[in-house]
């Protein structure tokens, strides 16, 4: 997948203007997502459904990096189930790609070292597989870094593609804060973005709390977002925008 065309600078109050120099555009169809060299790997592979080479996918990457935003996005086009570790304790595997023969399997490197939720996981592949459907595993590091004691599970997961994700760097980080605001027809200064960048915490998610907030405090104070009110609602340290 190529990102679409460059989208022109997102305005800002003054004169100033903060350049999206990134692939801006609506992920499969369900939600808005930046697509930058950090992730573009990824979404690429989620595009690419169901065409996909295996019956599993794994994207990896650092708490932060958007893995759960666009496991999200996959989610509503698959109609997948949400699973995590502990629902693979079931004597009823099957149920667990019930109906649509699609699962996201959230911290999937957890199963590592669990003889019950290794073999777990070995089965849910096999299931999918058989009945032509896949699974989406989320990870913190890549599979060949999971310690599997169980041979044919760690086959099948070396065998997988597997796609990284990076953190937002500053460029995207910065943009993904303009866009939140521009999306809320909010004028800011750049003033407000650096300090917001310097001082929040690095995730997709962290980025839309934040920007509600101070979206819902300005409303309520009818007062503009500066840095002052930032810091009136967050805190010097930006720290309560994510406590």
């Amino acid at each position: 997948m190529t990102p679409g065309p460059m989208p022109p600078a997102l305005p800002i109050s003054g004169t100033r203007q903060i350049p999206l120099d990134l692939g801006h555009r609506s992920a499969m169809g369900e939600a808005d997502f930046l697509v930058a060299p950090g992730n573009q790997d990824a979404v690429a592979w989620l595009d690419s459904w169901p065409d996909w080479p295996a019956p599993a996918l794994v994207i990896f990457g650092p708490s932060g990096s958007g893995k759960s935003h666009l496991a999200q996005i996959w989610r509503a086009r698959a109609r997948a189930n949400l699973l995590q570790v502990d629902d693979l304790r079931t004597d009823d595997l099957p149920d667990l790609l019930h109906p649509t023969r699609a699962a996201v399997l959230d911290g999937a490197q957890q199963v590592a070292g669990d003889p019950m939720l290794e073999r777990a996981l070995f089965h849910l592949y096999n299931l999918a597989r058989d009945a032509g459907g896949h699974l989406l595993l989320l990870a913190d590091k890549a599979p060949i870094n999971w310690v599997l004691r169980l041979p044919d599970l760690r086959s099948r997961m070396l065998a997988a593609p597997a796609v990284g994700m990076a953190t937002p760097d500053d460029a995207l980080f910065m943009a993904v804060l303009v866009k939140l605001f521009v999306d809320r027809q909010i004028r800011v200064g750049e003033d407000v973005i650096v300090w917001l960048l310097t001082r929040t915490e690095r995730s997709f998610a962290n980025a839309r709390r934040v920007v509600d907030r101070l979206d819902r405090e300005a409303l309520a104070a009818k007062k503009p977002i500066t840095v002052r009110f930032c810091r009136q609602i967050l805190g010097d340290s930006g720290e309560s925008a994510w406590a």
